[in-house]
């Protein structure tokens, strides 16, 4: 019997999410004292590598489903919240991870100023989300396959760079580092196996989750797609080598982006 936990095994076949945490892994320094709130847990799969890196983390949600799931892996500190103002007091914590979370909001600069105030004074912002611009096609071709926004649970495609910057100093946080990754072959292998279980194995439920239905969302669901995994499982082998091609475009941007902010000036309220 398989006792990893079922998140973990699925992002053992994820391009995409292996990409992200070698980022997390590499590029989010935490403190051991450090207080931390990860926004928009999700499964709790990412946030279960965030945690290994040590400190104290809250994790939040918009979804009470998406934390009974996640407590199996992370056992504890959970808060619910809504989409308006932050359940926290002011400069409550020395960083904010926010991976693929923004682009799921209606008021993407409200969050970003309530990220700002739960900030302390020289607190650090992580933050992910799709990166879109003029010349990103695969972003054009998912709604060919059957992929609408909705079922990404997203309020808009993603951000440019310049479009984050401006973002993040209007609510008094300044960029100061930047990163792509998930470029063309590795997009593009995650675009289809999306667009396999939307259209073939999804049942498409009617509860909206906040991150939307391109992946099996509780253990009920992964074991129904048991067969279907096991199936992609044997061919994630060919997969993982396709998506190495990447490597011949590394002068090319990527798919996702990731933005390092710290808060602009002391006193800001």
């Amino acid at each position: 019997m398989e006792l990893t936990p079922w998140q973990l095994r699925m992002v053992r076949r994820s391009l995409k999410k292996k990409e992200k945490i070698d980022l997390i892994e590499r590029e989010i320094p935490v403190d051991s004292k450090d207080t931390l709130l990860d926004l928009g847990c999700a499964q709790g799969i990412l946030s279960y590598f965030l945690r290994r890196k040590g400190g104290y983390w809250i994790s939040t949600d918009l979804d009470f489903t998406n934390l009974e799931t996640s407590r199996a892996l992370l056992e504890q500190n959970f808060v619910q919240m809504g989409e308006g103002a932050l359940p926290f007091k002011n400069r409550a914590f020395d960083q904010v991870v926010c991976l693929d979370y923004l682009e799921h909001v209606d008021d993407d600069g409200l969050t970003l100023r309530e990220i700002r105030r739960v900030l302390k004074d020289g607190g650090r912002l992580a933050l992910v989300t799709p990166h879109t611009g003029r010349f990103f096609l695969l972003q054009k071709l998912r709604p060919l396959v059957g992929l609408k926004l909705e079922y990404y649970g997203h309020k808009r495609e993603g951000y440019g760079r310049r479009d984050l910057e401006a973002k993040c100093a209007a609510a008094g946080l300044r960029v100061v580092k930047h990163k792509t990754y998930s470029r063309f072959f590795t997009e593009l292998l995650e675009l289809l196996v999306n667009a396999v279980y939307v259209n073939f194995l999804s049942e498409k439920p009617e509860s909206k989750l906040r991150d939307g239905h391109i992946r099996p969302t509780t253990a009920d669901e992964f074991s129904s797609q048991g067969k279907a995994f096991k199936l992609y499982s044997f061919f994630y082998p060919v997969v993982w080598l396709i998506s190495r091609l990447d490597k011949l475009l590394f002068f090319t941007r990527g798919n996702a982006i990731m933005v390092w902010a710290e808060t602009a000036e002391k006193g800001h309220p």
